[in-house]
Order: C-alpha cells, then structure tokens, then sequence
C-alpha cells in the first residue's frame, strides 16, 4: 500500500538504532524527508548512511541528547530549516536500567522521567507549531507493553511510560482535528537491547544459545516467535500517514498477541 507520504516530513527521535530506526526506514521507504537524532555521532552517521542509501527523499542526522531541553530545541530548529517544516514527529528513547524497588535511588527516578516522559513533551513544544501549520499533523509515541503489563525487573519502565500514555490520550482530544497522537505498544521485538538479554542469559547458563533464547522468550506469545523492528515501523509509518486518518488517540500493542487486554 502506498502510504501517501511522498514530500512529507517526519522528524524520529533516538533513532540511530532499534525501534526508532526501524521507524524512520519505514517513513523514509514511503518517501519522506526524514530527520533523525541519537547522541553517540559515529553511530547516529552510519544510521544516516544507511537510510540515505534506501531513502527517495531527504535524511538529515542532528546528533542530541533528549534529557537536554536546549538540544531537543535545536533538533527541532534543524529539521524545519532543513525541510520547511514539520508534518510528522515519532517520539522513541532508550530504556532505563532494569531495577527493583529497593535498588532504586531518587536520582534514578528523575532521570527515567527526563528519559521517558519530559523528552516528549519538550520535543512535542518544540513541534507543535509546524505541527499545526501542516496539513497532516501527526505524532506517534514509541513506549511499551508494560504501560499495561508489568515486567518483572523493570521498575522504571513499568511506571514511567505510563505518563506518556496519559500524555497522548489528552493531546489527541486537545489538539485535534489538526494533529492527531497515538502510540504503539512494542513487545518482544529482536533489538540491541533484546540481544543483550539473551547473551547475558547465555552467560549465566538460562539459554544453551542465541536461538534457545529467543525461543524461549517467544514462548507465551500467540505468533510463536519474537517481532523484528521492521514489522513496528511499517505501522509507526501507516499512523502517520493519511491512511489512517480516523486513526486518534489509541494504544496499538505490537507483541504478536501477548496482551490479554
């Protein structure tokens, strides 16, 4: 399907790997201009090498640190000088340690929170504007299943992401009909961070191999194995894209049916 996005512009954030690259592929196979950032810089160009090879329209790198409000300023400045404006914006970061309660200091909470939370609200102030200028406005949230279902181990996340959730379920009534937010809800998706686990599993003698490991992460899901980042980006790149357009305000889980609710 063609997704109608040809022209547009569409800015990722962290997205010189994982989800967030697998989501500024997708838009930019569709044709738009695409404006990444990650903070390591070496990795953020060869992220950008790599999408300008597949890319029919424009890719631009603007190495940030989301945690810092003057950065997340500056990327935005840069997209739209860049492109003329500002049609689509992807919120994505990385993720806090995995921790317990009692291992968590203060300081670790207000840093999961500039991490997970206050990285998109200031990049949705910096955006707003272009956003509302353009004639598609959207913005999709990368967060996680365990908005809804805790993990075990990941303290931070599990109550962290949550605000992001509130967060877009009040935009999409506020801000529309100009600008429509939702958010998806990755699973098991076979990233760096998924890859990490599984050797330290390795490590400790939980997995025999990479492939036991994967095997057994994927065993309480329906579809029998673990996503691949890809199969996120293409519907990042469908609620961004007219396709969609009664598309506002939900949740999108991507975890090949795990979620009982």
């Amino acid at each position: 399907m063609d997704f109608d996005l040809h022209g547009n512009s569409a800015l990722v954030t962290a997205a010189s790997s994982g989800l967030g690259f697998a989501s500024a592929q997708a838009l930019a196979e569709e044709g738009a201009n695409v404006a990444i950032c990650g903070r390591d810089g070496d990795r953020l160009e060869s992220a950008r090498e790599d999408l300008a090879e597949m890319a029919t329209g424009d890719v631009l790198a603007v190495q940030a640190d989301l945690t810092d409000p003057d950065d997340v300023s500056h990327l935005v400045r840069e997209t739209v000088t860049a492109f003329g404006g500002l049609d689509h914006l992807v919120t994505s970061s990385g993720g806090p340690p995995s921790t317990t309660f009692l291992e968590t200091d203060e300081q670790d909470w207000y840093r999961a929170y500039d991490m997970l939370v206050m990285s998109v609200v200031w990049t949705i102030e910096e955006a707003y504007e272009q956003l509302l200028s353009s004639e598609n406005g959207t913005i999709t949230c990368i967060t996680s299943r365990t908005v809804r279902e805790v993990v075990d181990g990941l303290l931070l996340s599990n109550s962290v992401r949550r605000g992001v959730i509130g967060l877009v379920k009040t935009i999409s009534r506020e801000f529309a009909p100009e600008i429509r937010a939702n958010a998806v809800l990755p699973g098991t998706i076979e990233t760096a961070r998924i890859e990490e686990l599984v050797e330290a599993g390795i490590e400790r003698g939980t997995y025999a191999d990479y492939e036991a490991g994967l095997e057994a992460l994927a065993s309480d899901i329906p579809m029998k194995r673990i996503g691949e980042p890809r199969e996120l980006g293409d519907v990042v790149a469908f609620l961004s894209s007219p396709r969609s357009s009664f598309v506002n305000g939900i949740e999108v889980p991507i975890d090949g049916g795990l979620m009982r609710s």
